[in-house]
């Protein structure tokens, strides 16, 4: 087995363990942020590989999708969904930006070094601050939609009391 094929294992074992970081009584939150990110990332996804920016040399499901499985589908959603039960919502608004820079950062960071030393992204016409702008669009999507998603939980709870 190739060292791609390790660093996807790995992925997927680590994605899995992320799960026990996250508090019990958070896991609602996690997992409305995780479907919802991976919804956004499925879309982006294809649509990047369709126009042919990037491409995914070595994949799982290679002869179905043109995307990464692993990243697409389990990393990113995964880490969206811890980085959502953690946000700092009680902090400073420079305090959260950078929360957002940070997960942002470390994300595309290991996006490039995966590009540059291994099979698993080829940018064609792609560029790192691509990655990093979609990255912070779509955490900002997915924290504004499960703040307004739990919102509404909450609205619906006590008008029904």
């Amino acid at each position: 087995m190739s060292i791609d094929y390790w660093i996807l294992t790995g992925v997927w074992v680590l994605s899995f363990l992320l799960v026990f970081i996250i508090p019990h009584e958070r896991r609602r939150l996690a997992l409305v942020a995780f479907l919802f990110k991976q919804a956004l990332t499925y879309l982006l996804g294809l649509v990047a590989v369709e126009l042919q920016l990037l491409e995914y040399p070595v994949r799982e499901l290679a002869s179905i999708n043109r995307t990464s499985l692993t990243y697409e589908y389990m990393a990113y959603p995964m880490v969206c969904a811890v980085f959502n039960v953690f946000y700092p919502s009680h902090r400073s608004f420079p305090q959260r930006l950078c929360y957002y820079f940070f997960f942002c950062t470390i994300l595309t960071a290991v996006e490039m070094l995966l590009e540059r030393y291994t099979h698993l992204v080829l940018y064609l016409e792609w560029k790192w601050w691509w990655t990093w702008v979609s990255l912070l669009a779509t955490f900002f999507m997915t924290h504004v939609f499960c703040v307004l998603f739990f919102r509404d939980v909450e609205r619906v709870k006590h008008s029904g009391e």
